[in-house]
């Protein structure tokens, strides 16, 4: 006993020292805070106001960057079905056409659950570079973990997912994904534009189904349709929640940027290339695009070992900088990212932390309220 009570004494005398230890080692190493070039997105930004007028420089440059100037008229939707099958008793999958541009159709698969309590969310589901690319999101060919359309309409949502323009029945005559074609008849336009204007009218399609709640429309793609997924929630503002999976990597602090203005098969922007091989940048870069997105929902799932692995590590410096605006805009909720080991893919904890985004921000949130265990009776 007497042994007990002098190891309980020596603690008590210890414990001021050990505390007084602490207090020198917190002031020795304080937090300072990180610095990089992505500041830029933020700075001179005292308040909302300063964020708005921000914003709309930004919105004027993207859309200068994907010369939305250009884009044709509108047309008439004009939307055909023309196959329709029940799938696994759960939901009903339809193959439907729509027109883009005047004598331009695009197909896309539609998929709407058989059981419907009400209007449900809707969601335009991007695929990569696939030569088959909704048969993929489908579930149709390829890897399963691509078969976005099915595993979103086993979880209640009306998904469209449409094809790529320069893909499946639009393959162009020298090579899936080959955009010579498209600049010889839009040769100041940009594939990007094209693209997101197509997704844009994708959102027309769900939005006139009587069963599409249009106050709840979300995005999301993987590759080439992660890309698509931020474009689109930074053009349409009818996108509620985006999630983009290993999209592509930005302007500066890329070796490969030219990547963005080749001369040859893909071609993103045409027009950035005579400023690329000069070592100019375009005036506006991904974090501000990603930003026009905010205060509305947008998550950013990405591999450090998705090609150059000190690219991807200044993608997370990026991220940083745009959880800045979400934190100015008073929604720091409504942003985030994941960043994995699993390369270019879209692995099970991706597509549940995906799937789970949307569930949080396009369901009541009834949907996704933890609940204790009933008491036994």
């Amino acid at each position: 006993m007497q042994r007990f009570r002098l190891g309980l004494f020596l603690a008590a005398l210890a414990a001021p020292v050990s505390l007084r230890g602490e207090a020198r080692r917190q002031a020795d190493y304080p937090s300072e805070p990180v610095q990089s070039s992505w500041d830029d997105l933020t700075a001179g930004i005292g308040d909302r106001e300063d964020w708005a007028s921000r914003r709309s420089a930004l919105r004027s440059r993207f859309l200068d960057l994907i010369r939305d100037q250009y884009k044709p008229a509108r047309p008439p939707q004009g939307l055909q079905e023309h196959e329709s099958v029940v799938v696994d008793g759960q939901y009903q999958r339809r193959l439907v056409s729509y027109q883009v541009e005047v004598g331009e159709r695009a197909r896309a698969y539609i998929g709407v659950p058989l059981q419907l309590a009400g209007k449900a969310p809707g969601v335009v589901a991007l695929h990569g570079t696939f030569p088959h690319g909704i048969e993929q999101a489908a579930g149709l060919v390829d890897n399963p973990d691509k078969a976005y359309l099915d595993h979103l309409c086993r979880r209640g949502y009306i998904v469209i997912a449409p094809e790529h323009f320069v893909s499946g029945q639009r393959t162009p005559a020298a090579c899936p994904y080959d955009t010579a074609d498209f600049y010889a008849k839009h040769p100041e336009w940009t594939a990007v534009g094209k693209f997101t204007y197509e997704h844009s009218i994708a959102i027309d399609v769900l939005t006139g189904m009587a069963e599409v709640d249009a106050a709840r429309i979300g995005v999301m793609g993987h590759s080439l349709g992660g890309q698509g997924a931020i474009f689109l929630a930074a053009y349409d503002e009818r996108v509620r929640a985006a999630a983009s999976n290993c999209a592509a990597a930005f302007f500066r602090h890329n070796p490969r940027v030219d990547d963005w203005a080749r001369d040859h098969w893909y071609v993103y922007f045409k027009h950035i290339r005579p400023g690329l091989m000069r070592g100019e940048l375009p005036p506006i870069d991904f974090h501000e695009i990603m930003a026009l997105a905010a205060p509305r929902a947008l998550l950013d799932v990405s591999a450090l070992n998705d090609g150059d692995p000190l690219v991807q590590r200044q993608r997370v410096l990026m991220l940083a900088s745009v959880m800045r605006v979400y934190e100015l805009t008073g929604a720091p909720q409504n942003f985030a990212f994941y960043v994995h080991g699993g390369g270019h893919a879209v692995p099970h904890d991706a597509r549940q932390l995906i799937y789970g985004w949307l569930d949080v921000h396009l369901k009541p949130a009834e949907a996704t309220k933890a609940k204790l265990v009933a008491p036994p009776r």
